[in-house]
């Protein structure tokens, strides 16, 4: 299982004190991003929330509570988006770097949603694409046919030098 989509129940439900579990969820580069989600569990006691914020707030975050369902808050969101580009770049409505530009320029993004996946890591985006569609009860959340294929190829994006990118040159 990959970190950004443990689930907390599942964590806490393996030990004595559920109430004292809670989940932080930083986002890559550590280093340079400010945002952690701080994932309450079905029985996270709100003293624990409260340390926990406070923690992540010492460390120079900016702490978010959200709770705890498949894909928490930021991959609920981000993932399918990813994924509907590499259906809008399957479906040949336009290449890679124009999606890219496209989202960077109109939706001010400071990187494209191919880009994105790239640096995540492919294997990592249609991983938890399939724990959102499994959590989530629903087959629309299935990773998109052109990202398991480059997958499948061993494409799986910056940590391999090629994905979506060629990162070799």
């Amino acid at each position: 299982m990959k970190p950004s989509s443990i689930p907390i129940a599942e964590l806490a439900g393996a030990l004595d004190h559920p109430e004292r579990v809670c989940g932080l969820h930083f986002f890559g580069p550590v280093p340079v991003m400010k945002l952690v989600e701080v994932i309450n569990g079905l029985a996270t006691a709100p003293v624990v929330t409260q340390a926990v914020l406070d923690l992540s707030e010492r460390m120079g975050k900016t702490a978010v509570p959200a709770n705890d369902r498949a894909g928490f808050v930021s991959n609920r969101i981000l993932m399918p988006m990813i994924n509907e580009a590499f259906y809008t770049w399957m479906e040949g409505v336009a290449e890679p770097q124009h999606i890219d530009e496209i989202m960077k320029l109109g939706m001010n993004h400071p990187m494209g949603p191919l880009q994105l996946a790239d640096f995540i890591g492919l294997d990592t985006c249609a991983h938890i694409m399939n724990v959102l569609a499994d959590g989530l009860h629903s087959e629309r959340y299935r990773p998109c046919p052109k990202l398991e294929q480059l997958v499948t190829a061993g494409r799986l994006g910056n940590k391999t030098g090629h994905g979506v990118y060629d990162y070799s040159k």
